[in-house]
């Protein structure tokens, strides 16, 4: 019986009712879930990641300046706001922020993915004919692999956390400094190459993501702006893209060393 209910509960949020009682599009929804809104949510959300990415890609950099400077990095993240705050307590409030903007993001997509598919029972729709496509079809490359871009970044995720982070998956061995860590693994080629797959992944996700994030927000508002937004978008991927493949390709080169 739970289940069922469940099922119902998930069923009435993503199409606005229960399946089989009508036609979703005429199924009057609360503000919280609009389009409107979860475009919204995907925006704040995917903006709040890549001010997290920025500051994460600085602090990879730090790994030319040394073991010490490294490691002292990743102990000074851990006691922000002390005495005010706990041991740690600023990296897991912001853990707490970006698991949540992970949670909604995620949520949101498959949210409007349903909605979409639901609406056109599964055919989807064919969009406007242009120049550059008589078939219909406008979706750039990064557009087009958004979906499973995004599949490849949540399992490449989990797997830095368990590799960098929790030290769980160690192919080159465990170590308690975070700057060893990095250069045990990244003197791996195989790993080296997961992550750059992972990161171009990254790069066409965040290449489209920005763009249709700040577009959600408004300010796609004139061709002036769009042609901004579309640089910005370019510039911010591109730079969180080489920032992040800079140390592991340094490393492997042996550029950086114990």
């Amino acid at each position: 019986m739970l289940l069922p209910k469940m099922l119902a509960c998930v069923t009435k949020w993503i199409y606005g009712k229960p399946m089989g009682t009508g036609n979703v599009a005429t199924t009057r929804t609360s503000s919280l879930r609009s389009a409107v809104a979860l475009h919204g949510a995907m925006a704040v959300t995917g903006l709040i990641m890549v001010l997290f990415l920025l500051a994460h890609m600085y602090g990879n950099l730090k790994i030319f300046k040394g073991g010490e400077a490294f490691d002292g990095y990743s102990e000074y993240l851990r006691e922000i706001g002390e005495p005010l705050l706990p041991y740690a307590g600023a990296l897991w409030i912001l853990r707490v922020v970006l698991l949540a903007s992970v949670l909604i993001h995620i949520f949101s997509a498959i949210t409007l993915w349903h909605r979409s598919r639901f609406a056109t029972q599964g055919r989807g729709s064919r969009r406007y004919q242009s120049t550059k496509n008589r078939r219909g079809v406008q979706r750039s490359y990064a557009s087009f692999t958004m979906r499973w871009g995004g599949v490849v970044i949540g399992l490449f995720v989990i797997y830095h956390i368990l590799n960098l982070s929790a030290d769980v998956i160690a192919p080159g061995g465990t170590s308690p400094s975070p700057y060893q860590r990095m250069i045990n693994n990244f003197s791996i080629w195989w790993v080296v190459l997961s992550y750059v797959i992972a990161l171009a992944a990254l790069g066409f996700h965040l290449r489209h993501g920005i763009w249709s994030a700040f577009a959600s927000l408004g300010a796609n508002s004139s061709p002036a702006r769009r042609r901004l937004l579309n640089q910005l978008a370019t510039v911010v991927s591109l730079l969180i893209l080489v920032g992040f493949l800079i140390p592991p390709l340094a490393i492997f080169a042996g550029w950086v060393s114990q």
